[in-house]
């Protein structure tokens, strides 16, 4: 969507601090011996508390609040019974709808201890979102945020996937641009609009580039032994720096 009024701009803003607090909140209360459900649960209470709904849940029918995806597991992991273990990498992925509105956020957190390659994999990971961000403004093309995407995984050591991509959000979970991906394409010609609401989320990994579908029908997987990591902001394009919905609240 495009933001058009002070109402949509609110409606964005409100549903961003929602999805980034329940974000933060699950993210802090990953500890080991803890079954991916019951940490659904501590999402699925707050977003109830704040008056939202699951955007998976109500778009897709999706088996549960958030998305909570382990180590092998890229995105769409289903919340069940996987007991969390230490040294696990733990991707957590929060959207919303409030009032109309819909915003989408996601971030990483290893259970400790934390080796220096799965250190590196979440920095470098947030490190990409944040170049991302900078590339995103009106009139710029679409393939630059990819391309910083690309170039910040490929310095550090890092792979990024090619068949994840961020989107457009705001009225519905997934709208036009889609295909906003973590690596440079040539082909896209496509540039950003004044007021657009998009979704970055840079994926990387330490050895896949592509993802297979589980056979529960929802979860990406890759190879057995990688490891992925994934950050996700909701944005509002203008002539500048983005207007980010979905930071942490205490986030300067």
């Amino acid at each position: 969507m495009t933001v058009e009024s002070k109402d949509d701009l609110d409606g964005i803003l409100n549903t961003g601090r929602v999805v980034a607090r329940v974000r933060d909140a699950m993210l802090h209360a990953v500890e080991p011996g803890m079954t991916t459900s019951e940490l659904d649960k501590v999402g699925d209470e707050l977003l109830d508390r704040f008056g939202a709904k699951s955007a998976p849940r109500v778009s897709y029918n999706f088996p549960g609040a958030t998305c909570i995806s382990v180590n092998e597991e890229v995105a769409h992991g289903i919340p069940g019974g996987r007991i969390l273990q230490a040294g696990d990498v733990v991707n957590v992925d929060v959207s919303a709808e409030l009032d109309g509105y819909f915003a989408d956020t996601g971030g990483t957190v290893v259970v400790p201890p934390a080796t220096g390659v799965k250190t590196r994999l979440c920095d470098t990971t947030q490190l990409a979102l944040k170049r991302a961000m900078t590339e995103a403004r009106a009139g710029a093309p679409i393939n630059r945020i990819g391309k910083a995407i690309q170039r910040t995984a490929t310095l550090r050591g890092f792979k990024v996937f090619r068949d994840l991509a961020g989107h457009g959000i705001g009225r519905s979970l997934h709208e036009e641009p889609e295909g906003i991906v973590s690596y440079f394409d040539p082909r896209d010609t496509r540039r950003l609009k004044l007021g657009q609401v998009v979704a970055i989320e840079p994926f990387l990994s330490t050895r896949s580039t592509r993802v297979s579908q589980a056979d529960d029908g929802w979860t990406l997987l890759s190879h057995p032994r990688n490891l992925s990591a994934q950050y996700e902001h909701t944005i509002i394009v203008t002539k500048g720096a983005p207007i980010v919905a979905t930071l942490s609240d205490t986030c300067c």
